[in-house]
C-alpha cells in the first residue's frame, strides 16, 4: 500500500466554524427527515464526522458505519480531512434483486 498522498487527501484545511453541508440519501434522508443538512464544522477527518453525526442522530449510527462518503464530489476514506464549507454526500449501501 502506498503511503503517497493522493489528490482526496490533499484537500484544503478547514476554516474553523465554516459550515459543513450533508447530503443525505434513501434510509438516511427518511431517519432525519431531509435530504440536506447544515452543520458547524470546526474541521476534521471523514471519522470524525461518521462520531459526530451518529452523536446527533444516533438512529444514523449503524447506516453511517457502512456508508460510503464523497468529499467535494469525491470518495474519500475515514482518514481524509474535510474542508469547512464543503458538500458531503453520505451514500448507504445499496441493495438489489
Amino acid at each position: 500500500m502506498s503511503s503517497v498522498p493522493t489528490m482526496a487527501d490533499r484537500l484544503p484545511p478547514s476554516a474553523a466554524g465554516s459550515p459543513l453541508a450533508v447530503i443525505l440519501f434513501a434510509g438516511m434522508a427518511e431517519i432525519v427527515g431531509a435530504r440536506r443538512l447544515e452543520m458547524p464544522w470546526d474541521g476534521g477527518t471523514v471519522a470524525d464526522l461518521r462520531r459526530e453525526l451518529a452523536a446527533a442522530r444516533p438512529a444514523l449510527g449503524p447506516l453511517l458505519a457502512r456508508s460510503a462518503v464523497c468529499v467535494a464530489g469525491r470518495y474519500a476514506a475515514d482518514h481524509v480531512t474535510i474542508a469547512g464549507g464543503v458538500e458531503v454526500a453520505l451514500i448507504p449501501p445499496v441493495s438489489g434483486g
